[in-house]
């Protein structure tokens, strides 16, 4: 039996101004990538919301606010899964802090976390570089 090839295909990367109107190029970037490698539409969709919640975080939390800082995502194209790493130049994640809050806990906002860790089947913090912070998200391609 011929193992299944994991590793990239080839790289995407994309550098955005961390503002919410620029974010619609990494949707369309996830979105044709998902689409040419062939995810079923509920995995496409739950993927771009995924990558366009983690963006949003890091404009909110990491920047505090929209800025001309970046946003840098590189995608690696894969046999078998999708793979886009976002990195930015913000304040430092707390890694230890940035957990989903309680279903129970009804109010407005704050289940972006538990919804990317919940479609995406690796979510990895890292933020060991000095002057940035990198999340990579992982959804593997149930359809090869």
């Amino acid at each position: 039996m011929q193992k299944k090839q994991t590793s990239a295909i080839d790289t995407v990367e994309i550098t955005i101004p961390a503002k919410a109107q620029f974010l619609k190029i990494i949707r369309a970037a996830v979105s044709s990538i998902c689409e040419v490698r062939g995810f079923c539409q509920d995995d496409l969709n739950n993927v771009i919301l995924a990558v366009d919640e983690a963006c949003s975080n890091i404009i909110k939390h990491a920047y505090g606010k929209e800025t001309d800082l970046p946003i840098q995502a590189k995608i690696n194209i894969c046999e078998t899964k999708f793979e886009i790493f976002l990195k930015d130049f913000g304040k430092k994640a707390d890694v230890e802090k940035i957990k989903p809050r309680e279903l129970d806990d009804v109010r407005p906002g704050g289940l972006g976390v538990h919804f990317i860790k919940s479609v995406m089947d690796e979510v990895v913090y890292e933020n060991s570089q000095e002057n940035s912070n990198v999340l990579k998200l992982v959804k593997k391609n149930n359809q090869k």
